[in-house]
């Protein structure tokens, strides 16, 4: 899509399609694809679309940067509105984001430079989440409760919010039925409708994974560059997983979810900076985000994200921070602190910009001390520990927030293999080859940012010893992706030489390590290097059949699934799973492809596909089931290679 597009809601787009007559539906993915290509126009606020002699589509975006309103997006064609011309531009578009919308909702205060609604959880609509979780739906979510939720609070959904979920629901099914290649824009149209209907009824954790699922196949039909077909894959059991559980009787609030912009008050705080971290969506967003920790250890975030793409996400590195009175950019934020009087702070950790909102810059603290110290007091099995389970969503088309907490180590540089840096934990008062061996990867492959030519410098001074704030990757076998790193205290001449302005560490995003900062190769005593490629449990345990499966499902659709059932391939691929003791994996495989397969007849003996509900439930069933497996293996990574009982490390 062209990054000159605006956002555009959902019900915006849902309206547009559906007001096509039959004969314009089935040329309506052909002219996406054309019109995507089309140059935009950019006069003022305006964008302009040719699409033909006598067709110009004008979209006009409001004051939160998206098209929230039919009146805003108009065509010149005699059909216009219900046209195929103004229909394709709005679903080339990107989906406007549950941020989005909630600005075009709320009716700010003039006063508020941030354009946010503060407002305290009571007038939300919804539970607060887990803050684990970021305020977003995670990417391993099992049929079990959330860690920290209150499992005895039930509540009873309205009978609005049961036909919400219900049809979210139903548009889920039929899209992964149909797998990428027939989920054209008619079947995503439904996706928004159904969505924008859980937004209304307040189903905002629903709404959220169904807007990921647009995006999702949008990028795979797409073929862009940014799409992970595992992250389509999550988001859609995602998707169908909570509106399961919304159906079912008393659903735990969790599954609710509560609207981003809900702001409560938190009174006084004193903030430290620790890092920054650059944003750059597919959907064309852009912009940065500092990770700052309170006193009593608890992470927060101040975030400036909006319109802009990769342009954005660099300048907005040195951009004023939009509290108190501005005086305080991100780059010094990260390596300064705050004190807040009236400080409001979101469901996912960000803190408000109010009017009423008191902000004065004040000195740091290092990475040696305070709380800031603390974060490198735990040995990574236990800051890690359950971190994993609520691990933030995985989804580079939409990227406006990133969550879950951080966490900070010491470390050794033992050596490269292809794009892997390794590195060995280090632990006081044991030698560097007792600690855990991990994998390190770029926290963003975007060739605008510094991360992997940083990742190199540091990959080419075997033996250099550095501090690293970071991620937990939940998806690889003890993998970090680090954010920011300084100079081990003590370290001597093994250690990094950062320039005195960076104030002892270096945001991997946005400063550019050179050979001065890098200790000399000489100075630098040997290590045992790499011991060879340490074992994947994931990549090598045989539930690859499963996921493959489970993959096919959504790539390729039910008729996809349902080949290894008439090739005679299931019982050869279900016996090689219970050879091996997945026994479960095995009846999950088994009845996936069945159902799949399976086949009714109408009145009149035509052959029609059975109950499209039977097959989403087995599809979930196996996804939920890999999920937490493939969980469970990359957790048992993050345990020290001494400890009795655990796989070993990495």
């Amino acid at each position: 899509m062209s990054p000159e597009l605006p956002p555009v809601a959902p019900e915006v787009t849902a309206a547009a399609v559906a007001g096509l007559t039959s004969r314009l539906r089935k040329k309506l993915d052909a002219a996406i694809e054309t019109y995507a290509a089309v140059p935009v126009v950019v006069t003022g606020a305006e964008r302009r679309v040719r699409c033909g002699a006598d067709a110009e589509v004008v979209l006009t975006p409001g004051p939160s940067g998206a098209v929230t309103d039919a009146e805003q997006a108009v065509c010149s064609c005699l059909l216009a509105p219900r046209c195929v011309h103004r229909a394709a531009v709005l679903s080339a578009c990107p989906v406007a984001d549950a941020d989005t919308m909630a600005d075009a909702d709320a009716a700010p205060d003039p006063q508020d430079r941030s354009g946010r609604s503060d407002r305290s959880d009571a007038q939300a609509a919804g539970p607060r989440p887990h803050p684990a979780t970021g305020g977003t739906p995670a990417t391993s979510l099992a049929a079990v409760p959330e860690p920290g939720v209150d499992t005895s609070s039930r509540t009873d959904l309205t009978a609005p919010q049961r036909a919400a979920a219900r049809a979210l629901w139903a548009a889920a099914v039929a899209a992964l039925a149909a797998g990428v290649p027939a989920a054209g824009a008619v079947a995503q149209a439904e996706l928004l409708r159904a969505s924008h209907s859980a937004r209304l009824a307040g189903l905002y954790r629903a709404e959220g994974a169904a807007l990921r699922v647009v995006r999702g196949l949008r990028g795979a039909r797409s073929r862009h560059d940014g799409h992970r077909l595992a992250d389509l894959v999550d988001n859609l059991r995602e998707l169908l997983l909570t509106t399961a559980l919304l159906t079912a009787k008393e659903p735990d609030p969790a599954w609710i979810g509560s609207a981003r912009r809900a702001y409560r008050p938190e009174g006084a705080l004193r903030v430290h900076g620790v890092c920054r971290e650059p944003v750059i969506s597919a959907t064309g967003y852009g912009g940065v985000v500092t990770h700052v920790i309170s006193d009593d250890g608890r992470w927060f975030s101040v975030a400036d994200v909006k319109p802009g793409g990769p342009a954005r996400a660099r300048g907005a590195a040195t951009a004023p921070v939009a509290l108190g009175s501005g005086s305080l950019d991100h780059a010094r934020l990260s390596r300064g602190g705050l004190l807040i009087s009236g400080a409001t702070l979101s469901s996912d950790g960000r803190l408000g910009a109010g009017k009423g909102v008191r902000a004065t810059p004040v000195a740091g603290r290092s990475w040696t001390s305070g709380p800031l110290a603390a974060l490198f007091a735990r040995p990574l099995s236990e800051a890690v520990g359950d971190g994993l389970g609520n691990a933030p969503v995985s989804d580079p088309e939409q990227a406006r927030q990133p969550a879950g907490e951080l966490i900070g180590c010491d470390l050794v540089i033992v050596g490269a293999l292809n794009d892997q840096v390794f590195a060995r934990e280090l632990l006081p008062g044991r030698a560097d080859s007792d600690g855990l061996l991990i994998r390190l990867l770029p926290a963003h492959g975007h060739p605008d940012l510094a991360h992997t030519t940083n990742l190199r410098r540091l990959a080419s001074r075997p033996g250099l010893r550095l501090r690293v704030v970071g991620r937990p990757d939940p998806d690889r076998a003890a993998t970090l992706r680090p954010l920011a790193v300084g100079p081990l205290p003590d370290g001597g001449p093994t250690t990094l030489r950062l320039p005195e302005e960076w104030l002892g560490h270096a945001d991997l995003g946005y400063d550019r390590l050179e050979g001065v900062h890098l200790p000399p190769a000489d100075a630098l005593s040997e290590t045992a290097g790499l011991p060879g490629v340490p074992p994947d449990p994931v990549a090598e345990a045989p539930l690859w059949r499963l996921r493959r499966l489970v993959e096919v499902a959504v790539s390729g659709g039910r008729r996809a699934v349902a080949q290894p059932a008439r090739d005679g391939d299931r019982a050869g691929t279900a016996a090689a799973l219970r050879r091996v003791g997945f026994r479960t994996a095995a009846d999950l495989l088994t009845e996936l492809t069945t159902e799949a397969d399976r086949r009714g007849r109408d009145v009149f003996g035509r052959t029609e596909e059975a109950d499209p509900d039977a097959y989403a439930r087995a599809w979930l069933a196996a996804a939920v089931y890999l999920t937490g497996t493939e969980r469970a293996l990359i957790q048992a990574t993050w345990q020290p290679p001494d400890t009795p009982g655990d796989a070993p490390a990495a």
